[in-house]
C-alpha cells in the first residue's frame, strides 16, 4: 500500500456515517502544493505506481506512471518558465481529454501559476471575455474547429501579447507543445522565498457556466486539492492501484472532481477516453476493455446508457458507480441497476465547492435524495431570515463558514465583490438552492431559487417534474420552467424534445400531462406543453431555463 492518504488524514478509515461526520479531519502544512506533495511523493516512494490510462478513437494507448508524471511535469514548468510565466500568473488551457492536461496541470500548480482550464467548444465571444477578465497571460490548446484562429482574433481585438501553445500541430505564431517539452530539463526544483506557493494562494480558476447572466470567475486556493478526498475516497470509493473514469471534459468542473486530486490522494488511476463525439456504447467498452473499477458520470450519461442494448455487456470489473451535476431520475436509476446490478450513489456540489452532499459508501441511496452532509460543510437550510427550517421544510442550501472555511470552498469570485457579498453574508455562504432535510438526515434537492414555480399556493422544483415527463415514452428531453399566469401566478411550462418516432398532437399533449399526474402529485403536472427541436443550454449542458423565461415573458 502507497497511498499517500494518511499524510493528510488524521484517520483514513471510519465504520459508519456517524463516525466519518465526526471524526474527519485533515492534515496538511501552510505550503500545501498537490504537485509536489502529491505527484512527486508517489515518484519518490513508487515510481512504477500507475498514474493515467490513456486512449482515444485512433487505437493510441499511453500509460503513466507518477515517474512519468512528475518528469513530464517539471519538462513542463520548465516550458512555462522559459515563457515567462511565474507565481500569480493565468494560463487558460483548452485540452479537451489529452493527456497533455495532466502535465500542464501539475506544473502549472509546481510553479505557482493559476489554471484556468475551459472548453475547446468556446467561441470568439467567450475567448475574448476569459483572455480580458482573467488577464491571461498563455494559453495551451488543441488544434479544433475555430479555436486556433479565434484565439488569434482575440489576441488582436485585444491589444495583448499572447504566448500560446497547441499540441501537436505547427503554426505560425504558436509553440508546438510537444515539440518543445522535448528540450526541457526532467528537474524542476521546489520554488523558495518569494516564489514559493502558500495553501491558501489561488491556484485554479473556473469560468461557471452561466445559467444566468455571464459566467463567473470562481477562485480555488492549493487546499482544493485536499477537499476532494471525500469525493473520492468516501462517495465515488476509489480503491488503492484501481482505476477510476469520471465522464468529464477537462473543460468542466467534473474533471478536477473526478479524474485527479482526490483519485490520485486516494492511490486509483484515471482512466481517459479521448473521444471526438460522445457514444454511450463505444465508452462503455471502453471502460470493460480497460477494467476500470469505479464510475462516476452525469445522469445524462446514464440516460444514454439505458436506452442502448447494453445487456450483455460484462460488468463484474466495475464495483461502484456514482452521479452528480443534476438530479438523477428514478427511472433511470432502477434500469441502471436492473442491466448492471450497480446502485448509482448520487452527490451534489457547485463548481465553488467540492463534494458538500453524498451518498457515502456506508449509506443506501434513497431514491430522490442527494445523500447526507459532508463533514468538511457545516450543512444549513434557512429561509429567507436566515433561519434554520424545520424537518420536510424547504430552505435554501447555505454553508455556516463563521467557525471557518471549509478547505475544498472556493476562495472568492474572482474580481466581482458585489457577487462575493450577493453570497456570502452573515456568516454564511449561501448556495442558491433549495431543497429539504427528512426525518433520516437525507437531504432532498428541488432546484435553483430562481427555478423554483410558485403556483397557486405550491411551490414546485423542476427537476422533480422534468424526471417525471422523462418517463414517458415519447420524451427525449424536457426543461420546466414557469410560465406567468394571471390567476394562479405561474404555472407549470413543459418545453418537450420528442422521440424520433412521435408527432405533437392534442392527443400526445393530454397523454403526457396525465402520465405526470400519475407518477408524482397531480398539481405539478404541465398545464402548459411546448414541442421544440431543441432547448437551449449553456456550452457546458446544463439548461438554460432564464431563456426560456425570458421568452415566454415577451
Amino acid at each position: 500500500m502507497t497511498s499517500v492518504i494518511g499524510d493528510f488524514l488524521e484517520r483514513v478509515d471510519f465504520n459508519s456515517y456517524e463516525d466519518f461526520y465526526e471524526n474527519f479531519k485533515l492534515k496538511y502544512e501552510d505550503d500545501f502544493n498537490f504537485g509536489f506533495d502529491v505527484v512527486d511523493k508517489y515518484a519518490e516512494i513508487d515510481p512504477e505506481k500507475i498514474a493515467l490510462i490513456w486512449t482515444n478513437d485512433y487505437d493510441e494507448k499511453h500509460t503513466f506512471t507518477f515517474k512519468d508524471m512528475k518528469e513530464y511535469s517539471n519538462k513542463a514548468a520548465n516550458l512555462f518558465k522559459s515563457q515567462g510565466i511565474k507565481k500569480g500568473d493565468k494560463v487558460m488551457l483548452t485540452l479537451k481529454n489529452r493527456y497533455e492536461w495532466w502535465f500542464c496541470m501539475v506544473a502549472l500548480h509546481k510553479i505557482g501559476a493559476i489554471a484556468i482550464p475551459a472548453t475547446h467548444m468556446l467561441k470568439l465571444h467567450d475567448i475574448d471575455f476569459r483572455l480580458k477578465n482573467a488577464e491571461v497571460k498563455l494559453v495551451v490548446s488543441v488544434e479544433e474547429d475555430s479555436l486556433l484562429p479565434d484565439y488569434e482574433e482575440a489576441e488582436k481585438e485585444l491589444g495583448i501579447d499572447l504566448k500560446k501553445l497547441v499540441i501537436e500541430t505547427d503554426r505560425d505564431g504558436w509553440i508546438n507543445f510537444n515539440k518543445a517539452i522535448k528540450e526541457q530539463s526532467p528537474v524542476f526544483e521546489r520554488p523558495t522565498g518569494e516564489d514559493a506557493t502558500k495553501a491558501d494562494d489561488i491556484f485554479l480558476i473556473y469560468f461557471t457556466s452561466g445559467t444566468s447572466g455571464l459566467p463567473k470567475m470562481v477562485s480555488h486556493k492549493h487546499t482544493y486539492a485536499l477537499g476532494h478526498i471525500p469525493t473520492a475516497k468516501y462517495w465515488q470509493n476509489v480503491v488503492e492501484d484501481g482505476i477510476h473514469h469520471t465522464a468529464s471534459d477537462t473543460g468542466w468542473g467534473k474533471a478536477v472532481w473526478g479524474n485527479i486530486y482526490g483519485q490520485w490522494i486516494a492511490g486509483t488511476a484515471i482512466f481517459i477516453y479521448d473521444y471526438n463525439r460522445f457514444n454511450g456504447i463505444k465508452l462503455l467498452e471502453k471502460i470493460i476493455e480497460n477494467k476500470v473499477t469505479t464510475f462516476c458520470a452525469p445522469p445524462t450519461v446514464y440516460r444514454f446508457l439505458i436506452k442502448e442494448k447494453i445487456e450483455g455487456y460484462d460488468f463484474s470489473n466495475l464495483t461502484y458507480v456514482a452521479t452528480a451535476g443534476e438530479p438523477l431520475p428514478p427511472e433511470v436509476s432502477k434500469r441502471f441497476k436492473e442491466i448492471s446490478g450497480l446502485t448509482i450513489k448520487e452527490g451534489f456540489g457547485q463548481t465553488e465547492t467540492t463534494l458538500s452532499i453524498g451518498t457515502f459508501i456506508w449509506l443506501d441511496a434513497k431514491l430522490g435524495s442527494i445523500g447526507k452532509p459532508s463533514p468538511l460543510y457545516n450543512l444549513e437550510l434557512l429561509n429567507a431570515n436566515d433561519e434554520k427550517v424545520e424537518i420536510g421544510e424547504e430552505g435554501e442550501l447555505c454553508f455556516n463558514v463563521s467557525d471557518g472555511v471549509s478547505p475544498g470552498l472556493f476562495k472568492e469570485y474572482y474580481k466581482d465583490p458585489e457577487k462575493q457579498k450577493a453570497q456570502w453574508y452573515n456568516g454564511y455562504y449561501h448556495c442558491g438552492d433549495t431543497a429539504w432535510m427528512d426525518e433520516d438526515g437525507y437531504v432532498h434537492f428541488v432546484g435553483r431559487n430562481d427555478d423554483i414555480i410558485k403556483s397557486s399556493g405550491y411551490r414546485i422544483g423542476p427537476y422533480e417534474v422534468e424526471s417525471a415527463v422523462l418517463s414517458h415514452e415519447a420524451v427525449t428531453n424536457c426543461a420546466i420552467t414557469a410560465y406567468p399566469d394571471e390567476i394562479r401566478g405561474q404555472i407549470v411550462k413543459a418545453t418537450i424534445i420528442l422521440q424520433p418516432d412521435y408527432e405533437p398532437s392534442d392527443e400526445l399533449t393530454k397523454d403526457i400531462q396525465n402520465h405526470v399526474k400519475r407518477v408524482t402529485a397531480p398539481y405539478k403536472y404541465p398545464r402548459m406543453i411546448e414541442y421544440v427541436d431543441e432547448i437551449p443550454e449553456t456550452i457546458s449542458g446544463k439548461i438554460r431555463r432564464v431563456e426560456i423565461r425570458d421568452k415566454d415573458k415577451n
